[in-house]
């Protein structure tokens, strides 16, 4: 799946001009923990997010300097932390430049950004247009969108599953790398393919099969490891066999 599957496509903005106070009711209002920041042709230029509202001088909560304190940081660091916990605008508080991805980057790419960066959203772009926001909660949704959407199997989704791994086989594609799980003449594909052709190849070679009604693709592409890595083999992923046990949530 990509980002575009499950960003949120209304998005809530505001400017670098906005005061503090309106935005920290604007997120109160509708429920999200962050906002993107445009200016005024639109352009992306920062984030500002509820953690931004933690060192805040009307709470009392701003870092208190001291000399030492002032030698060891610099006063670069120091006038930079007066100006997000007394600014009164979202400019002066925002994350910029900010953390984006494109609407085709995967959810394992997503998922590796926002846990490397701490972060539990991302602004999703279109060339340089904002398209969306994917969160954390995005993923939740997904998450129990497919266990919804998956039942348990009949006599008639093994043996459709068993033809799939033999097509896959004439196909040349490493299903090993992958799962394939199918309900109700749905078939699942599940893991990662070393590229887009595979991927492409994988969805023909299931769809081929009789009494498969649809093909639902959540696989995604990783890189070769002799590419990548110089050699060897990802254990983690060669080496799961694909059975009806390794079900997607």
């Amino acid at each position: 799946m990509r980002a575009h599957q499950i960003m949120t496509r209304s998005v809530i903005a505001v400017t670098p001009g906005t005061p503090v106070a309106e935005a920290a009711r604007i997120m109160l209002r509708n429920h999200i923990g962050g906002l993107p920041v445009v200016d005024a042709s639109g352009t992306l230029v920062g984030m500002v997010t509820d953690g931004d509202f933690l060192r805040r001088a009307e709470l009392g909560t701003e870092r208190r300097q001291g000399r030492w304190l002032d030698l060891l940081v610099g006063r670069g660091r120091i006038g930079a932390d007066f100006v997000h916990s007394h600014g009164r605008t979202v400019g002066d508080i925002m994350s910029q430049p900010p953390v984006t991805v494109s609407v085709d980057a995967s959810l394992a790419e997503i998922a590796e950004i926002m846990e490397k960066r701490n972060i539990k959203r991302l602004p999703v772009m279109s060339g340089d247009r904002l398209a969306g926001v994917v969160t954390h909660t995005d993923f939740l949704q997904t998450v129990a969108d497919l266990a919804t959407a998956v039942p348990g199997p009949t006599p008639d989704d093994d043996g459709i599953r068993n033809a799939i791994l033999d097509s896959l086989d004439q196909a040349a594609c490493k299903h090993c790398r992958f799962n394939v799980v199918v309900r109700n003449g749905i078939a699942h594909l599940t893991g990662a393919v070393r590229s887009e052709k595979e991927r492409a190849t994988a969805i023909v070679a299931a769809k081929s099969v009789q009494g498969v009604r649809n093909v639902r693709d959540h696989m995604w592409v990783y890189p070769p490891p002799e590419d990548e890595f110089g050699g060897g083999d990802i254990v983690s992923l060669q080496n799961q066999p694909s059975t009806d046990d390794d079900q997607p949530l």
